[in-house]
């Protein structure tokens, strides 16, 4: 599902004269209508599709008229497109400013999934005023927010130009009262390790294993056990999901199990009935049960397919790895299963994952398992990786280790051939690289991973580390617990340094009103995992907050190494 389909289907175009619906694609457009509109993310190679079209279209001696909406806005370097294939004459050109999507009640996607890989990896920062107006928009509407916390370059970047959006239109919310009343912003490359971890929240295996898109899911035949597939919309309003959405994937057949004991005692109430009460019956209850019925199946189909995958990948074995690598223990046997994991050759990605995650828990990779294991990994998945690892190293993914004594030492050695502007900038870099090689000292100071007596209860969970199997409480949340907390960074300035700076705290002068304290807008620069919205779920219920998401896209390991 697009995000266009979320608001407007095909139906409704239809009403306002839209004849047909085609993908754009490198092939000429066979309508047989004088207008041709184009709906576009302003991306370079959809506006050179477009060209292609337009001007095989001159080439055949077709006119038509043709339109351009870019959206959520247009960049300049589409318009310098347009002139280099010369075709700015012939179309026109309009701006959507689409940016917030909301997927449920507390979910808010802005559909930027290329936002993590232009700004992290390509450090392209025109994405930044989208997010800025977005939060704008949000301010105007459920504001004025009382304060701002934040921790991440580009948060501190898309903070500085918000307020600015702000200060311009402070006068059209002066007499409203705010109903959000704390502002969170985080950068995706914060907190690298729980988008890579194994997700085993219901959501969050569903989006592994069958990807959600725009809050929709396609289950194929192994999941309706008939010949065709169906779409499905995974939000509140589906009473199974929003019951089972959150749960420890080891709790949710049980929880199936009990709804369809219900279903069936509501079924049975039919007999004994008279003519009055089965009739209200038929016209009241019984369209909703076979609804809830309909889910239910389609729940208990995704489940047994989500087992039966997991049952091949051996994932007892990986969640085991995964534990070992984020608790520090049993590194060589976890490496020994990475090479067999690599040998094997299950997917490139899953290899990649858990190269990544043994990379950022053990602060690098030696030069020694480092060169072995990307030799291994290119002999069994091809030499075209090799850029991968450059990627992946630049964004301090998959490092070698370097020693504190050695980065300094590189650091003063560049820093003089270079201007002060470049010298300041490579010491952000510098900075950063170091900043991959702490989650051991953050973890200890933050108690990421609990250590508790005894065996941990996931059907009564203490505490958010139950959406990683009681192994690891996610980053990102307690990063957010904390501040919140303390109301600032008062007590973690160490925590901030050790995750590279760049951490921001801004207050209003007057008192707010008390129900907008405990709504607080969590912002998500570079992705959100499902795993991160079920713990602050969890959260909020345990501190009587509620978490409203505002993320670039919805991501997860996949996705994120894909990128």
């Amino acid at each position: 599902m697009s995000p266009l389909d979320r608001i407007a289907n095909v139906s409704i175009l239809k009403q306002h004269d839209v004849h047909k619906l085609y993908k754009l694609e490198k092939k000429p457009a066979r309508s047989s209508s004088d207008q041709l509109c184009f709906l576009l993310r302003p991306r370079l190679a959809s506006v050179r599709l477009v060209a292609e079209l337009i001007n095989a279209d001159k080439a055949a001696g077709r006119a038509r008229k043709y339109k351009i909406i870019f959206s959520p806005q247009k960049f300049y370097t589409c318009e310098l497109v347009l002139e280099e294939e010369g075709i700015y004459g012939d179309v026109t050109w309009d701006e959507w400013s689409f940016s917030l999507l909301p997927l449920d009640n507390d979910i808010i996607s802005m559909e930027l999934p290329e936002f993590f890989r232009d700004y992290f990896l390509e450090g392209d920062q025109r994405w930044i005023n989208t997010v800025a107006q977005a939060l704008q928009l949000m301010n105007s509407l459920f504001g004025p927010f009382t304060e701002t916390y934040g921790i991440g370059r580009c948060a501190k970047m898309v903070h500085e130009l918000w307020r600015d959006k702000a200060e311009e239109s402070e006068v059209d919310n002066m007499d409203r009262k705010p109903e959000i009343g704390h502002v969170f912003l985080i950068d995706r490359d914060v907190d690298y390790v729980t988008a890579l971890c194994s997700q085993v929240v219901y959501e969050g295996l569903v989006d592994d294993t069958f990807r959600i898109k725009c809050g929709s899911v396609d289950f194929g035949p192994d999941v309706t056990s008939s010949d065709r597939s169906i779409k499905v919309l995974l939000n509140s309003q589906d009473k199974v999901f929003s019951e089972i959405r959150n749960e420890h994937f080891s709790n949710v057949f049980g929880l199936l199990s009990q709804k369809a004991r219900n279903l069936q005692a509501q079924y049975d109430r039919r007999r004994g009935m008279d003519i009055k009460q089965m009739k209200n019956f038929v016209s009241q209850e019984l369209k909703g049960l076979k609804q809830e019925h309909r889910l239910l199946s389609l729940h208990i189909g995704a489940c047994e397919s989500i087992m039966k995958k997991k049952t091949r990948q051996d994932f007892q074995e990986l969640l085991k790895t995964e534990h070992a690598l984020l608790e520090g223990f049993d590194i060589r046997e976890s490496i020994n299963f990475i090479e067999e994991h690599i040998d094997r050759q299950v997917t490139p990605i899953e290899s990649l994952r858990i190269l990544c995650l043994l990379s950022i828990t053990e602060n690098g990779l030696s030069p020694k398992d480092y060169r072995s294991l990307k030799t291994q990994y290119m002999q069994s998945y091809g030499p075209e990786h090799l850029l991968t690892f450059h990627n992946l190293k630049y964004l301090g993914l998959l490092t070698e280790q370097v020693s504190g004594e050695t980065l300094t030492a590189m650091e003063n050695k560049v820093s003089k051939l270079v201007t002060d502007k470049a010298a300041e900038k490579l010491s952000d870099a510098f900075s950063s690289l170091a900043r991959k090689n702490n989650f051991r000292a953050i973890s200890k100071k933050l108690g990421l991973i609990p250590r508790g007596n005894g065996e941990y209860d996931l059907k009564v969970p203490l505490d958010m580390a139950y959406v990683f199997s009681g192994a690891y409480v996610p980053l990102s949340c307690k990063i957010m617990e904390q501040v919140l907390e303390r109301r600032g960074w008062l007590g973690l300035e160490e925590v901030a340094r050790l995750l590279g700076g760049h951490e921001f705290v801004t207050a209003a002068e007057e008192p707010r009103s008390p129900a907008s304290q405990q709504v607080i807008l969590a912002v998500f620069l570079g992705g959100c995992t499902f795993s991160e919205v079920a713990a602050l779920r969890f959260l909020g219920r345990e501190r009587g907050l509620r978490f409203i998401i505002l993320t670039t896209a919805i991501t997860n390991s996949a996705r994120l190494l894909e990128s």
